[in-house]
């Protein structure tokens, strides 16, 4: 393909996407990182056998996969030119990963309400390890919302159409990651010590 001949709007969305993608996989690198030290960690003596995620983070997975299938159908409706489904899906996948920040909040009072503690002199590497990792997660989603905010608003001013969806596409693809990221951590903290031991 001779990218010389394409138009200037072609080449900046290509650049967009691939400096996404470059920060999708240097996230990616850095949890791939944080997961090894978890592995390596749970070798200690001190590390915790017994312990078991709250129940909140649970019904926060749910929520997060929810989002993701609002956003589908957010995009969906864009490429069928449902305006209004395309802003309300935009609207409820905002809440939902409002509600899903909420829940890992809730999550951590239940880890404390269950004398585990995430810092101090009675924390353990295990629930600071779960600590760092949910924190870390939420500050990404944090900048998701964000994404959303600003994807909601060229919605309502009718930037999007079947032929101009770059912007969406761009937020979609982050909020899938982030989506995807935490089904990933919330899936190995189940299964990490079944398969470590």
């Amino acid at each position: 393909m001779d990218y010389t001949s394409q138009s200037e709007q072609t080449k900046i969305a290509r650049s967009k996407k691939m400096m996404l993608w470059f920060g999708i996989i240097s996230l990616s690198m850095m949890f791939a990182g944080l997961t090894s030290a978890y592995i390596v960690s749970s070798e200690r003596r001190d590390w915790l056998r017994d312990f078991e995620l709250p129940q909140a983070f649970y019904i926060s997975t749910f929520i997060i996969i929810l989002s993701s299938l609002t956003m589908l159908v957010a995009k969906q409706a864009v490429k069928t030119s449902k305006k209004s489904l395309a802003t309300i899906m935009l609207l409820l996948t905002l809440g939902l990963g409002i509600a899903f920040v909420a829940y890992q909040f809730i999550g951590f009072d239940q880890i404390i309400a269950n004398g585990y503690f995430f810092t101090g002199s009675e924390s353990t590497v295990t629930t600071s390890f779960i600590y760092a990792f949910v924190i870390s997660h939420i500050v990404h989603v944090a900048a998701g919302l964000i994404v959303l905010l600003v994807v909601i608003v060229q919605q309502l001013r009718g930037k999007y159409t079947k032929d101009q969806m770059l912007g969406l596409s761009l937020g979609a693809t982050f909020w899938h990651f982030v989506d995807i990221l935490w089904v990933y951590l919330f899936l190995f903290f189940i299964f990490a010590d079944d398969l470590i031991h």
